[in-house]
């Protein structure tokens, strides 16, 4: 019976240091345990974008989709050691810093689930990627940075220097576009030339280079601006600007007041060439202060050239629309080419009124583009609520304005008031040609002018314009009286469309 109870002494001993063990092995594990992982959010928005887990669409989770998520769920949790390695990949990889949600996602593991979507693109906000703080004041710091003007321009002196690497043959029209409306916002360049010449001369320019210090350039050769280096000119005026051919008169130009340094931004040289001026004289000529200097060039042949097709192009465009009119097509080239000298573009916006009924057309207009309303005034009778009646005034629309149509010829030429008023429904494009312009014309193609032009829509009469009245009111209110009968209809049964369930 004693080696028994010793033995079952023993037993209870053993026990409880098994027990004691365990428990100092517990909280030893406990002191060690490291803290809690990381969710991966951008991982659980992946997986719950499958189509068969429960959302609007879909009121019940399929048993597929539920088991592929309860399957690839623990993968959304990420440990300290993950961390640390996807740290190191980091440090190698030649992409831009991201936080650590963003970044650990590559190192979880794909999602098995079927077909998932892909990462966020980098354009949406860091709200939605990361809540990093670092992310929001990298964001922070870079609107910042593209905000500053400083910043700004040195980003589009480095886009022009890039591009005008490039032969003109070489750059594509989208290349050409962006560099146009770079040059568009240094005042040296629009100062000098006009922004719809200088979209056109962006597939001419050029890039100039020269590598050494106190080189001689001539700016009379064409327009220069600086992108890399400082010149300093030694003539004063050193931009010619059009028009101002007075001020290089003097064979020896003076040397310009003080030091004038022109640095990244500045422009010299000149678009026209000189009249009776050698391209190697002292005008516009400046001298390099650096050892590499580089300039976009545009030659003055270029511009001319430019210029020239510019004119041809809008000389052919005018003549395409005059020679497209009912009244011009029947016209001798000649007179055409007289009038079409004459003619300016013109652009007003919708509900504009060109003329009014009653007074002189301010110009003769031929039609572009867009469409015009020509209206009428029309005397009615109105009748009060009282019963009582009273003469009123309307206009009327008694007809449209459509491209190749002309209006105002005889009203210019007789200088008598127009018979109607003319209103813009869209916007338009016209050309016109202003009365004192006319003077210009000979004496024959004035008659021409006069004998194939019509008043507008001046064959109405009064008859025609109440009768096109009534037909418009009885229109009007036959749409109001549809109107009303279908409101009544819908509205009976308490069906109002846009609200409650009608509002789907």
């Amino acid at each position: 019976m004693i080696p028994v109870v010793a033995a079952m002494s023993l037993v209870k001993s053993d026990e409880k240091h098994l027990r004691s063990s365990q428990k100092n092995g517990q909280n030893r594990a406990l002191s060690s345990e490291q803290p809690p992982p990381m969710i991966d959010y951008q991982f659980l928005h992946q997986m719950c974008q499958d189509p068969g887990l429960h959302n609007r669409q879909h009121p019940e989770t399929t048993d597929e989709a539920h088991q592929q998520f309860m399957k690839n769920y623990h993968k959304m949790f990420i440990t300290n050691s993950s961390q640390s390695k996807l740290a190191i990949m980091d440090s190698k990889s030649d992409k831009v810093k991201a936080s650590h949600a963003s970044l650990l996602t590559h190192a979880s593991g794909g999602y098995t689930g079927g077909p998932v979507k892909e990462s966020l693109p980098k354009t949406q906000t860091v709200d939605v990627l990361t809540h990093d703080i670092r992310d929001h004041t990298a964001l922070l710091h870079k609107t910042r940075k593209s905000e500053d003007p400083e910043y700004v321009r040195a980003e589009n002196i480095k886009t022009l220097r890039k591009l005008g690497r490039k032969y003109p043959f070489e750059r594509t029209s989208v290349e050409n576009t962006a560099m146009a409306d770079i040059l568009k916002t240094f005042p040296s360049v629009t100062e000098v030339v006009s922004p719809e010449v200088l979209t056109e001369l962006c597939g001419l320019a050029q890039m100039d280079v020269w590598s050494e210090e106190d080189i001689t350039l001539f700016g009379s050769t064409g327009f220069h601006l600086i992108l890399k280096g400082s010149v300093a000119p030694q003539s004063y005026p050193y931009v010619h600007h059009k028009g101002n051919a007075s001020e290089f008169r003097c064979s020896t130009p003076p040397p310009p007041e003080g030091e004038v340094v022109l640095t990244v931004g500045d422009a010299f040289g000149t678009f026209e060439r000189l009249e009776n001026r050698e391209p190697n004289s002292r005008i516009l000529t400046v001298k390099t202060l650096e050892p590499t200097c580089e300039f976009l060039r545009i030659t003055c042949s270029d511009y001319k050239r430019t210029i020239e097709q510019i004119s041809h192009r809008d000389q052919t465009e005018k003549m395409t629309l005059l020679s497209s009119s009912p009244s011009y097509d029947l016209w001798p080239r000649q007179p055409l080419l007289k009038l079409a000298s004459l003619i300016a573009w013109i652009s007003f916006p919708a509900n504009t009124v060109l003329v009014g009924e009653g007074f002189k057309s301010p110009f003769i207009g031929f039609m572009k583009s867009g469409e015009c309303h020509v209206l009428r005034k029309v005397e009615i009778k109105h009748t009060l609520p009282n019963g009582k009646q009273e003469q009123r005034t309307k206009q009327v629309v008694m007809g449209k304005l459509c491209p190749c149509e002309s209006f105002g010829e005889i009203s210019v030429l007789l200088d008598e008031p127009i018979s109607c008023s003319i209103v813009t429904a869209t916007a338009v494009e016209l050309a016109m040609i202003e009365p004192q312009k006319l003077k210009e014309l000979d004496e024959v193609t004035l008659q021409l002018l006069q004998q194939s032009s019509t008043r507008t829509f001046g064959n109405l009469s009064e008859d025609d314009i109440h009768e096109e009245y009534m037909q418009q009111e009885l229109k009007r209110e036959w749409n109001e009286y549809k109107h009303s009968a279908v409101v009544d209809v819908i509205n009976y049964k308490g069906i109002r469309p846009g609200y409650g369930k009608w509002s789907k």
